[in-house]
């Protein structure tokens, strides 16, 4: 098993799909970027103007500046651009360099934004990427551009070494808020990071990306992260050094490492239901190829 993405497998994706766990070998837009353009077709949008809010109108659109300053209800139109923004927000800190089963989270990460980085630009999409969490080179923006150059450089990039160190939210709320300064309405952003609590700030940002652009998270999950094995008594460090030990064959605590695993995964998913974002878990052991078709399938569903 390998330990860090490798740039040829990443490459190696455009031409490689997995249906439902049965290996063919033709080119992924026969079945993921077809699903791909049905779940996300006709999303992309660019500003045209402000008019007068008119009966039926979707208020999800009200410029509430406008309507304030003229005490009369105005809405922001737009018009259907034939290409959009597709943006891959990747964590790619210490953290992911984790997995007990199948491969690390970092691998996963990187192949599922491979796999939608090659889906939307067969779609002709624009892609364009924020990778966060490397400690070495901080937060790493790539401009959305047509063509394979722009992807082929994310793709290299997140097969670089990682340095170990302290990792904690605040990066991912960062690299949110870069994008929800700096992306353009109308943007598909996918989310790809171990993200499994629901905190005020996170809620808030994902709020506001919302408002203007399509978001989807995939959670990046390990087995071991809601199931915890009977390995005996075990030592834990947190970030800042202190050390904890656990008796992993304490069934009692074992059922409340689960149970309190799957209550965080709830308010996850029910913070997806209220702002109305996608949410597609995708495991280490896993084939990343059938959780994406699958996760696809039901937000086109949803839609």
């Amino acid at each position: 098993m390998s330990l860090h993405p490798q740039l040829d497998d990443l490459l190696e994706l455009r031409h490689q799909a997995r249906t439902l766990g049965v290996a063919a070998h033709h080119l992924v837009n026969s079945t993921f970027t077809g699903l791909y353009a049905s779940a996300f077709r006709g999303t992309g949008l660019d500003f045209e103007e402000v008019r007068e809010y008119q009966q039926g109108d979707d208020i999800r659109n009200m410029d509430w500046l406008v309507t304030a300053r003229t005490n009369t209800p105005h809405l922001k139109i737009f018009r259907e651009e034939r290409q959009r923004s597709v943006i891959l927000c990747v964590d790619t800190g210490p953290h992911m360099s984790f997995g007990t089963r199948g491969t690390f989270k970092s691998i996963q990460a990187a192949r599922a934004a491979a796999l939608l980085g090659w889906a939307a630009s067969k779609q002709h999409d624009r892609v364009g990427g924020v990778l966060f969490g490397n400690l070495a080179t901080g937060l790493r923006y790539f401009r959305a551009t047509s063509g394979r150059r722009g992807l082929w450089r994310i793709l290299r990039t997140l097969t670089e070494p990682v340095e170990q160190g302290d990792t904690d939210e605040s990066r991912l709320l960062a690299a949110l808020q870069h994008l929800d300064s700096g992306t353009r309405t109308g943007s598909l952003i996918f989310v790809i990071a171990p993200v499994n609590q629901v905190t005020i700030g996170l809620e808030r940002i994902l709020g506001s990306l919302k408002q203007r652009n399509d978001v989807v998270l995939l959670p990046v999950d390990d087995p071991a992260d809601s199931i915890l094995p009977s390995v005996g008594s075990v030592i834990f460090s947190n970030a800042a050094g202190e050390l904890l030990e656990v008796d992993t064959d304490d069934a009692v605590g074992r059922e409340a490492f689960r149970v309190d695993w799957e209550q965080r995964r709830e308010e996850l998913q029910q913070l997806c239901y209220r702002l109305e974002l996608g949410l597609i878990p995708v495991s280490t052991d896993e084939d990343v190829h059938t959780s994406l078709v699958s996760g696809l399938r039901r937000y086109a569903g949803r839609r």
